[in-house]
């Protein structure tokens, strides 16, 4: 049985992040901050798909402005995503941001993160400290791992907040080296109490990024480390949203919408099996119910399992079975399997 860490909790706007609280499902936009309009439309298609954090870029003054208006369109907390200039964190929190990422690599003067975390603490704002293998601060330790030198990282900026009585802090340790990114965050856990929130950064496009995202950040979920996480795709960041619930739900640690079992497709089956499911998914992404649905393609396997579903469907040449709860409801024709079995699943979550 898996056993969580227990860190200190903090709040991002509404949201409980540590300390037993569910693990936090979160994403970052692609649009130009500066483009409001834009922005605050593919947030609501984030919220659509229960985003419950967002990030977003602020590589100016005028995108640090922005963030005053995007809030006023968006139902959920905004975290400005902070680089090089500490005057932009400052303008981000002026403007209502609900939480700060800095990266300890590219903000090293003492000076410039004090002036940050006196006005996040005023306001009562969350900082992250952001550390990526890819852009680790000059001065560590040459003889230490990467892993070791992102540990060191990320302890020496966490003494300085807390130097300035500053505890509001969550911790990230990225990098696209998943065994990198595992040491790192193995260690880190051990030796501070803060949230953690776990992402494999430039992870790639999501027929492989999402593959090393599950290998990293379920590792250190089933080692129970983790609070919030992040599963970065070069895709649309609803498809990020997704995977990350997968994750979650794959190791029991949340239950968020549907869970769909389907057959790998095999010589036996005498129905596009690949299309079945692909359509049944699409049709699945609108739930947001806890519902377990299976679609199986030939008679070996297909009756047991659909069995063990909530609702599943065994297909042969031509007409399917459903089953609801086990039992058997109905035999369909081919043209109607995917109407009938959203029938049964509609019906059951309501």
């Amino acid at each position: 049985m898996m056993k969580r860490r227990v860190s200190r909790q903090i709040k991002i706007g509404g949201v409980a992040i540590g300390g037993g609280a569910p693990i936090v499902v979160q994403s970052m936009t692609s649009t130009d901050t500066r483009d409001v309009r834009s922005t605050i439309k593919q947030i609501k298609e984030l919220e659509e798909v229960d985003c419950e954090l967002v990030r977003v870029a602020v590589p100016d003054a005028e995108a640090a402005r922005a963030i005053a208006d995007i809030k006023k369109g968006i139902g959920i907390p905004l975290i400005a995503d902070i680089h090089f200039d500490y005057r932009l964190a400052l303008m981000a929190l002026e403007a209502g941001a609900d939480g700060l990422r800095l990266n300890p690599g590219n903000i090293v003067e003492a000076e410039k993160v004090k002036a940050v975390v006196l006005a996040a603490k005023e306001r009562g704002i969350p900082i992250r400290i952001g550390v990526n293998a890819g852009s680790l601060p000059n001065a560590g330790n040459p003889k230490l791992s990467v892993a070791e030198r992102m540990v060191e990282a990320a302890l020496e900026q966490m003494r300085l907040l807390e130097s300035l009585d500053f505890d509001l802090i969550k911790v990230s340790l990225k990098a696209f080296d998943v065994p990198t990114m595992v040491e790192a965050n193995e260690s880190l856990a051990k030796k501070m109490p803060y949230p953690i929130h776990l992402g494999v950064t430039e992870a790639g496009t999501p027929k492989r990024g999402v593959i090393r995202s599950a290998v990293g950040i379920g590792t250190l979920l089933y080692l129970g480390i983790g609070d919030t996480i992040r599963v970065s795709l070069t895709a649309h960041p609803r498809e990020e949203v997704i995977a990350g619930y997968e994750i979650l739900k794959s190791l029991d640690l949340r239950q968020h919408g549907p869970v769909l079992v389907s057959c790998p497709s095999c010589g036996r089956a005498e129905v596009d099996i690949v299309k079945l499911a692909e359509e049944v998914e699409e049709q699945l992404i609108k739930i947001n119910k806890p519902v377990k649905v299976a679609v199986m393609g030939c008679v070996v396997n297909g009756p047991g399992e659909a069995k063990d579903a909530d609702v599943g469907i065994a297909c042969g040449k031509g007409k399917g079975v459903i089953f609801r709860k086990g039992k058997k409801v109905g035999t369909v024709a081919e043209k109607d399997f995917v109407t009938a079995l959203m029938r049964e699943v509609e019906e059951i979550i309501n």
